[in-house]
């Protein structure tokens, strides 16, 4: 059982929020690093050498983590973060949801456009929907997100054109398996960012299953 009361599965890693302190799985937070220049870097893809510093993925925690000069506790001595870091964390993790949604597609494993996603809706086969944050409510209102699947609106039609080869999509289609669970991973931290439904923690039951 870990903190709060959740059942902790073996796999599931957590880490500390400089800001809330609250400890959560790593679904839930962005990794930062302190470079050899002195300055913060968002390490979204995990990957940088370096201790990490854990931040709850949610625009306003990470402005305070840079008003309050928190990185530098964080981090166990001086330490400068740039007044944009919460644009450049956003726009990281954008790029990365385009990215890995795009490599889903090229796998055969996403489709897009109202027909094609309303299809796979209705067999089953879809167990992520994205919707652009710019599109109709009329029209996104027409489809549902199926029970066990999840649902982001977290991109806008030009970010989501773009991970589907085309200048602007409204909605798309994710099946299971794959890279399926780390998109779902990505977009709820991204969502989080962006205040938008679908940003709750992507826990790892919703990883597993997807």
């Amino acid at each position: 059982m870990s903190r709060g009361g959740r059942d902790k599965t073996n796999d599931e890693s957590e880490r500390r929020c400089i800001v809330t302190q609250d400890v959560q799985p790593k679904a839930g937070l962005v990794r930062f690093v302190l470079g050899p220049d002195g300055l913060i870097y968002p390490d979204v893809a995990e990957k940088l050498p370096g201790r990490g510093i854990w931040v709850t993925s949610d625009r306003e925690i990470i402005e305070k983590a840079v008003a309050k000069g928190l990185f530098s506790r964080g981090a166990k001595t001086k330490a400068e973060a740039p007044d944009n870091l919460a644009d450049l964390v956003d726009q990281a993790l954008a790029q990365r949801v385009v990215e890995l949604i795009s490599l889903v597609r090229k796998s055969g494993k996403a489709v897009c456009g109202f027909e094609k996603v309303k299809g796979w809706l209705a067999e089953g086969r879809a167990k992520v929907l994205f919707q652009a944050t710019d599109g109709s409510e009329r029209g996104k209102g027409k489809l549902w997100t199926p029970e066990g699947s999840r649902w982001f609106g977290c991109l806008t039609s030009a970010e989501l054109g773009l991970a589907f080869g085309r200048d602007r999509a409204i909605h798309g289609a994710l099946g299971s398996g794959g890279l399926t669970p780390r998109v779902i991973t990505e977009a709820a931290r991204l969502a989080g960012m962006r205040k938008q439904d679908g940003g709750k923690a992507a826990a790892s039951k919703d990883t597993k299953t997807a």
